[in-house]
């Protein structure tokens, strides 16, 4: 496929099938179809040949560039032919342009270097035109074929009975059509210089589109090749690795496979694969994402999903999904260009024909209807909007911002209120340790160890998070061993930690507390946190507070997208107290607290009513069916299935700073778009009436058809270079509201 109009003709001979629906992407060479069942990949494929183009499944990893991206088919985007045509037509565009250099018969040398071009440097363009004729249509190759032959043709008879083969006959060269002194003026220039301009601007548009693409190309090569399996020490391709088997991540080297660590412990750089730039520690029960490289020690690794089922590879699947898809906006530039060619064809038949009623000079009128023929560029209107959204969505995966489908850039840019779930969202999902009281007299540090120690055999999410903080403080020291551990439900824990009973409970099953416990527990309960009494030989001599803490870009976040004129509403189904410090501590003045997930749909559901454009960001479960109601759905990549696949942008990286990269993005890729499609539609209006009014010469307009394609595409690629740039995660783990946390309630076609 060369134009908008090749990508009309397939989607209308697809759409023809019973059952099957197909969007046809001119920048990607992909198909995405929905068929029926009883409707093969070989029917989908014969159709695509009935319409006079090749088709074949992609390879399974469509990333790696093997694709041609609208390249030549003789390959390496046509780079040969492309050298080949400009040594024979430099020498013709010289003497044709500059008569100083002109001599006797030198047309006749111009004639002999201008058969090779013509027909072999223009087989491809001809060859396709002659497929569109047997199909009964017509695209942009049609256009340059027939530019090609006219030109060509009438300088074999200006040259044999024009008068223009005598040995002293010189030719000015004027940018505008024109007869010499009653000799026939050859156009040889036009018939070398329009093939010559065309394979050029094709070949630096497969470049550029290549590197609108490059972002999908680079995921496919994140991944490690090969993997040693633990205790043979034998390496296999990471092809044969099998969930459950251990394998080891030397330094240096990158995790195989989503896994769990089950020894060791290392910082995991994963700017790859998330854009965070600061290493992860990890250890022993850390998930690991296949791609992140080890920067540490050595780990042993189990793998929990291989193949299709790792994160790198629903990435990889998701931008290529997106890549495939097709705007609005992309539709209706392919309707105007699936009617252009036959129009411009019509309108070189009737320039010719009003010139020559006219009584214009026969040469004049020919190559003024050469001219329209050649100016007029449907490659342009064809790659205005995807090459944007390939650029867009490429550049989206560097920044962490999965986009599924490239309608949700659309929807995002109207987007005016921004609906935040709580838990996992604005905040980090764990509970860490906000707030340490000691009674007087007591160590507060000596109190986290013993209280860590006896809470090491606990599941409940307060133990994890103060064995957590005791570990931290311990600098790897082991905690001291608990005897008599017991827990009883609804009260706590009990032990016996170097030779003295330790009991972490809850604070209504303490019994009366000092004064100075009693005040940090009155903290505790109005910022929402959970608090434990620590008791030494019975006696309470600390009171802990753990929270869920704020995700340390939340705030920034929150305030930018106010900045941009979008208001954030935060919906929760924890209680109010909590609900309230993090809308304090982030500004946000609409809270929604205690709220079901029926409850979340239906308050989407009224925002919609009123008129609003609605955003959801969540993570959960039960925030599924508010991500699917909205206008658009936000999950967090560390988010459930159920939430991710309901959403339409997912955020791989947990960093709140992604949702303003996503509308930043948004904003420039579709003014991308508006620049592009005002520049393809204004280049045609303007274009062909000079054409037809005999003011463009063939060549020169050769050049600017040419030029406008890669112009549309350079333009697209500037997402890429001035796009919000991958941001460095904070260092903080987090702050709680306040003080420093709050609590925790198809088929695809590759076409050629």
């Amino acid at each position: 496929m060369t134009c908008a109009a090749c990508v009309a003709r397939v989607e209308k001979k697809l759409n023809r099938v019973e059952g099957v629906s197909a969007r046809v992407n001119l920048a990607t060479g992909l198909a995405r179809i929905t068929h029926p069942p009883e409707v093969g990949v070989d029917l989908l494929i014969s159709t695509v040949e009935r319409a006079g183009y090749t088709a074949r499944l992609p390879s399974p990893s469509p990333a790696t560039g093997d694709e041609d991206e609208g390249g030549d088919d003789d390959g390496d985007d046509g780079r040969e032919r492309l050298v080949i045509t400009a040594v024979l037509a430099v020498p013709v565009l010289v003497l044709s342009m500059v008569p100083a250099v002109q001599f006797d018969y030198w047309q006749w040398l111009c004639f002999t270097l201008a058969g090779p071009v013509v027909v072999w440097s223009s087989a491809p363009f001809h060859a396709r035109a002659l497929s569109g004729l047997r199909h009964a249509t017509a695209g942009m190759d049609t256009l340059v074929s027939l530019g090609v032959i006219a030109s060509y043709l009438w300088s074999v008879y200006a040259l044999y009975f024009g008068g223009a083969g005598d040995p002293g006959m010189r030719m000015p060269f004027s940018w505008l059509p024109s007869a010499e002194g009653g000799t026939a003026h050859l156009y040889l220039e036009a018939a070398v210089g329009v093939p010559l301009f065309v394979l050029a601007g094709r070949h630096l548009e497969a470049r550029a589109k290549r590197g609108t693409g490059s972002a999908l190309r680079a995921l496919a090569e994140l991944g490690a090749k090969d993997v040693e399996l633990k205790g043979s020490g034998e390496r296999i391709p990471v092809s044969s690795l099998r969930t459950g088997q251990e394998f080891m991540v030397r330094p240096g080297e990158k995790v195989a496979t989503d896994g769990m660590v089950t020894e060791g412990s290392s910082a995991l750089d994963l700017s790859l694969v998330t854009g965070e730039s600061t290493p992860v520690e990890v250890g022993p029960g850390f998930r690991v994402v296949g791609g992140a490289v080890n920067s540490g020690g050595l780990l042993v690794v189990r793998a929990t999903a291989v193949g299709a089922d790792t994160q790198l590879a629903r990435i990889t699947r998701l931008v290529t999904d997106a890549q495939a898809g097709k705007a609005r906006i992309q539709r209706l530039a392919d309707a105007v260009a699936g009617v252009f060619v036959p129009a411009i064809v019509t309108v070189a038949a009737c320039v010719l024909g009003f010139w020559l009623g006219a009584g214009a000079d026969p040469e004049a009128a020919v190559t003024t209807a050469v001219a329209v023929l050649v100016v007029a560029c449907p490659c342009a209107l064809g790659l205005a909007t995807p090459t944007a959204f390939l650029a867009a969505t490429g550049h989206g995966a560097r920044l962490g911002v999965l986009i599924k489908d490239p309608g949700a850039l659309e929807r995002l840019r109207r987007v005016d209120t921004a609906v935040f779930d709580k838990t996992g969202t604005l905040t980090t999902g764990r509970m860490t340790l906000v707030e340490t009281v000691v009674a007087e007299g007591r160590d507060a540090a000596d109190v986290l160890r013993l209280a860590g120690a006896v809470e090491y055999g606990s599941e409940h999410p307060v133990g994890r998070a103060l064995v957590a903080a005791a570990r931290r403080q311990a600098g790897g020291e082991p905690l001291p061993e608990t005897a008599g551990f017991r827990a009883v439900r609804g009260e706590g824990v009990h032990g016996r930690v170097e030779g003295r009973e330790i009991s972490v409970r809850s604070p209504r099953a303490a019994g009366p507390l000092p004064d100075t416990l009693h005040e940090g527990l009155l903290r505790a309960e109005e910022a929402g946190l959970t608090a434990v009494v620590v008791e030494i030989d019975s006696r309470p001599v600390a009171l802990l507070a753990v929270g869920d803490t704020l995700r340390p870009s939340s705030g920034a976040a929150v305030t930018k997208l106010k900045r941009l004129g979008i208001e954030p509403i935060l919906v929760t189904g924890d209680g109010s107290a909590a609900a309230q410090a993090v809308a304090r501590e982030l500004g946000i003045s609409a809270v929604h607290a205690g709220v079901s997930p029926e409850g979340k749909s239906e308050l989407v559901a009224s925002l919609r009513a009123e008129g609003r454009h609605v955003a959801v960001i969540g993570d959960g479960v039960n925030d599924a069916a508010a991500l699917a109601g909205a206008d658009l759905g936000i999950a967090m990549g560390s988010g459930t299935d159920a939430a991710i696949g309901a959403a339409d942008i997912t955020l791989v990286r947990e960093d709140m700073a992604a949702v303003v990269d996503a509308v930043l993005l948004t904003r420039r890729t579709l003014a991308t778009i508006r620049v592009n499609l005002g520049w393809a539609f204004g280049y045609n209006v303007v274009t062909v009436p000079l054409a037809a009014t005999g003011w463009l010469n063939p060549m020169f307009a050769a050049l600017a058809m040419s030029a406008s394609s890669v112009l549309v595409v350079g333009n697209s690629l500037r997402l890429r270079a001035d796009g919000p740039r991958p941001r460095r995660r904070p260092q903080a783990a987090g702050r709680v509201p306040g003080r420093s946390a709050v609590p925790r309630g198809s088929d695809d076609l590759s076409l050629r």
